[in-house]
């Protein structure tokens, strides 16, 4: 696999320190199983902040923090939560193992030619993650954001003003990025999404149908 898109290194490093919402950690980690540059890169950040914890100063523990750990271990465990359904994922078994062991949501229509399946994550923030299928030729309407979109290609391939997106890539896009993906005509795009905010379509066409479309 040649990976030619990549994330920032801003992202990157935030993915290394924890920094990241579910979702966007969520795609940041499937890229980067993929990708040895970046965890390269993950790796030498990692580094960077174990040699930096290792310099600082001790901090003194209150002095009832062993007692608070303790009471804290024997308190009684929460009461399971049920099991959640299993969807079988968007039209597709062929996925990442981090991906494998996510639970989905519902599939659902949300522009000819376009599915989305959600994912459904444990931890609240202000980021979704889902799954997005377009068929062979989808001509998307031009977009930008109200806040950021992190995208993985999994199957198939889409293009923009941006570059050609194929197996491995990864696409940012947020208020500053207008851009009109169209999807490679020889098989369905799947890609692994990221979004906080909402789409901001362009023209009249995308303003007249925005209030239908909802990722």
């Amino acid at each position: 696999m040649t990976i030619n898109h990549h994330p920032p290194e801003d992202l990157l490093a935030d993915f290394a320190a924890g920094r990241l919402d579910e979702a966007d950690r969520l795609v940041v980690g499937v890229h980067a199983a993929q990708c040895p540059r970046c965890r390269r890169f993950i790796a030498a950040i990692e580094q960077l902040a174990g040699a930096a914890l290792e310099q600082a100063a001790p901090v003194t523990m209150a002095d009832d923090a062993f007692a608070t750990i303790m009471a804290a271990i024997d308190e009684p465990e929460a009461a399971p939560v049920p099991a959640l359904s299993r969807p079988v994922p968007l039209l597709d078994d062929d996925l990442p193992e981090i991906l494998l062991r996510c639970r989905f949501g519902k599939s659902r229509r949300v522009a000819p030619g376009v599915k989305m399946q959600p994912i459904v994550l444990p931890g609240a923030g202000q980021s979704r993650a889902f799954l997005l299928w377009s068929a062979p030729g989808t001509r998307m309407l031009e977009h930008s954001h109200t806040g950021t979109e992190l995208t993985l290609v999994l199957k198939g391939s889409f293009s923009h003003q941006g570059g050609d997106f194929r197996p491995g890539d990864f696409d940012f896009g947020d208020g500053e990025v207008d851009h009109q993906p169209i999807v490679g005509n020889d098989m369905p795009c799947l890609c692994l999404v990221a979004m906080s905010g909402d789409l901001q379509m362009r023209g009249w066409l995308g303003r007249l149908i925005s209030p239908f479309v909802r990722l």
